[in-house]
């Protein structure tokens, strides 16, 4: 029987990590999609006539149909009965379709056409959402940012359908094995589409020296082809491990909705459920707007035409670079020799180091934004490392939620003390964005992995598609909501590069404070009821 054993897939580390590789590969395009206007947000404005109503509002939309359809309840029970391989695939090809929407709403080619005039005399009142404020449209709202919206819906069901696939995957490959690492490397990899997609999005969009956002969005939508690819091989990687091991897919064991109940009544349940809305609130919809946002509190002069930095080569050169800070970060967590190890994290740092003299020198926002996941990428290991062998899951937490309000403030209230002096701004912004990237990290190291502990293996599909549903009103609200402060905080102001950013930064630094709050709360009813939070995963 042992020797049965030794030889299925997820007893062999390196099958094991490449199927967490090929996930995560798809969860990294995916991630690219998701934040892929963000950047451009300026080129929106200008080429689509976009204000920050407008873009928020289609931003907000990406979870629309998993909040108020309840899709991703719905995607919880067909992951619990269908299994995991089906489920990917579904998720990789639900993903495509909506970008490819999105991408035809911002395209030359939909301008003037029979779509544009429809969409531009239709979808201005929906009934009873219109009666309940949460409307997807609104009356003016651009033609072509109703049609985005629409894709863009369609997306995000697909997205997020994915990431419970991804985490309940990851559940099944490493249940009992390093699965905080796994988990933590996993989004480690997946958020340096968040880098990519700063740097690569107005990289596209201004190539040739002629504006196209529709080549950006383009950009996204290749790449959700390589991701349906990677579901695809993972789907006969997954079947493999089955046979091997004599288990059923999850869909022999069927869904009951008084399941849920077991779910519903744990008080555990709902403070991390709550935990993950405020928190995540407090990060993603923060990256739509973040690099906007360095527009308008950094003073940066753009390069002299012609010179090194204005070449768009320079682009491929800093995200080469990138990826050296991260592979060498990354992989220094895995040497069991101390040398091998210092050695990779010197390279690391001095990378990164040349990394943001770069993004100095090009005075780029978008290119300093990047930085946002790299110090994640090599920190998350330890941590998800950490809480496998030391535990401290919900201790993590209630750092996390610390450095979340500590960097929400330096934007509020010191960075724009530093406009005009171009170094001192710049440095401030790299130092704060590299340390929320690594409050970032601190969740999926520490919360994704405890949910195991907090329900039955049989609904744990259900109970994340529970805290994913929860956590996509946050962020379907706050785009919409930091899109709607800042009209009404800069009326008049049609630069979009001279908004006063301040009352947005205070509201996520407040959701920081509520998560502050929960995170205390959730270690005293650990300890009070013994979940096993602060409990290592290996024991």
């Amino acid at each position: 029987m042992t020797e049965q054993i030794q030889k299925t897939l997820r007893d062999s580390a390196a099958m094991r990590w490449t199927a967490l590789l090929l996930l995560a590969l798809a969860m990294f395009c995916s991630y690219i999609f998701m934040d892929i206007l963000s950047p451009i947000k300026d080129l929106m404005q200008e080429t689509r006539g976009w204000d920050s109503t407008a873009f928020g509002t289609m931003q907000g939309s990406e979870v629309f149909l998993n909040v108020f359809v309840f899709f991703l309840i719905f995607a919880g029970i067909i992951l619990d009965k269908m299994g995991v391989r089906f489920t990917a695939v579904l998720s990789a090809a639900v993903m495509l379709v909506g970008a490819i929407i999105k991408w035809y709403a911002v395209s030359e080619s939909f301008i003037g056409s029979s779509l544009d005039t429809w969409f531009t005399n239709n979808l201005n009142y929906i009934p009873v959402f219109d009666e309940l404020g949460v409307s997807p449209f609104y009356e003016g709202m651009p033609a072509s940012a109703k049609f985005a919206a629409c894709g863009f819906m369609i997306f995000g069901c697909g997205c997020e359908m994915a990431g419970i696939t991804v985490s309940r995957g990851i559940v099944k490959w490493f249940k009992g094995r390093e699965m905080a690492l796994a988990m933590g490397s996993e989004m480690a990899l997946a958020r340096l589409g968040v880098a990519t997609c700063m740097i690569f999005s107005p990289f596209f969009a201004k190539l040739g020296g002629e504006v196209s956002v529709s080549r950006s969005v383009a950009f996204g939508v290749v790449l959700l082809c390589i991701a349906l690819m990677m579901t695809i091989v993972y789907f006969f990687m997954d079947r493999k491990l089955d046979s091997q091991t004599g288990e059923a897919e999850e869909k022999d064991d069927p869904f009951k909705i008084s399941d849920l109940g077991q779910i519903l009544t744990s008080s555990g349940f709902w403070l991390v459920a709550l935990l993950c809305v405020l928190y995540y609130s407090a990060i993603f919809p923060f990256q739509k707007y973040a690099v906007n946002m360095l527009q308008c509190n950094l003073t940066l002069v753009a390069p002299e035409e012609g010179s090194f930095w204005a070449d768009s080569s320079v682009t491929i050169i800093q995200y080469l670079i990138m990826l050296l800070v991260a592979a060498f970060g990354f992989a220094s967590n895995f040497q069991k020799k101390k040398n091998n190890q210092y050695a990779m994290l010197a390279i690391s740092i001095l990378a990164l180091i040349t990394y943001c003299y770069m993004g100095y020198m090009r005075q780029s926002a978008e290119s300093i934004f990047a930085v946002f996941p790299l110090l994640a990428v090599l920190i998350t290991p330890i941590l998800g490392s950490y809480v496998d062998h030391k535990g401290k899951a919900a201790s993590m937490l209630i750092l996390g939620s610390l450095l979340l309000i500590g960097c929400h403030l330096t934007f509020a209230f010191i960075l724009p003390l530093f406009k005009g002096s171009t170094v001192g701004g710049i440095i401030i912004a790299y130092a704060t964005i590299l340390v929320l990237g690594s409050s970032f990290s601190l969740v999926p190291a520490s919360l994704w992995p405890s949910v195991p502990k907090l329900v039955d293996a049989k609904v744990i599909g259900s109970a994340y598609a529970l805290i994913f549903w929860i956590q996509n009103i946050g962020l379907w609200l706050f785009p919409l909501l930091i899109g709607k402060v800042l009209d009404n905080t800069n009326p008049g102001v049609t630069d979009q590069t001279q908004l006063d950013y301040t009352a947005p930064l205070i509201m996520l630094a407040c959701l920081g404070v509520a998560a502050l709050i929960l995170g205390f709360i959730l270690k005293a009813v650990d300890k009070k009821k013994g979940i096993g939070l602060e409990e290592p995963n290996i024991k």
